[in-house]
């Protein structure tokens, strides 16, 4: 009875030996792989395109190099955000200053922009600067009228209550 014990244990024991080598040597030919896959370039790509229009969702494409690559190109779905300044490139976002005085010469007023945040891959410039024409009558003048307008229609039913 020992004797069936003893080469049940040896039996076991190698199983074990030959399980943990089979386990070593897929690993051995997983880094392998990985190798392989550094061989391919790193993927490059494009700005996004918007499927309509000038901002939401859109694709863009990547392509890498490399002689045992499987893929060389492929597509990303990607977003264009709807409330940036499409004057500056519709993946660059600046932070900009209040607007300048108005230069009655040429009747605009002027402010700069400063890059804040570029969407993956874009060639944005560093500063950009914003034009628009002189308003005619500042906003506070229209504001103070209606508050006015609004005071003495109070007033106007107070006297009636």
């Amino acid at each position: 009875m020992n004797g069936q014990k003893l080469w049940t244990r040896v039996a076991v024991m190698a199983l074990l030996v030959l399980t943990v080598m089979a386990a070593e040597g897929g690993k051995a030919e997983k880094q392998g792989k990985k190798e392989r896959k550094s061989d391919c370039g790193e993927w490059q790509w494009s700005v996004c395109v918007a499927n309509e229009g000038d901002c939401g969702l859109g694709t863009r494409e990547g392509t890498r190099t490399g002689t045992d690559c499987k893929q060389t190109i492929k597509t990303q779905r990607c977003k264009i955000p709807c409330n940036w300044k499409k004057k500056f490139g519709g993946e660059c976002k600046y932070d900009f200053q209040a607007w300048g005085e108005c230069d009655l010469a040429t009747g605009k007023k002027n402010r700069t922009g400063v890059l804040k945040r570029a969407l993956m891959d874009a060639t944005c410039a560093a500063t950009v600067t914003a034009t628009k024409p002189c308003g005619k009558t500042p906003k506070t003048k229209l504001q103070d009228a209606k508050k006015q307008k609004k005071e003495g229609k109070k007033r106007e039913r107070a006297q009636m209550d």
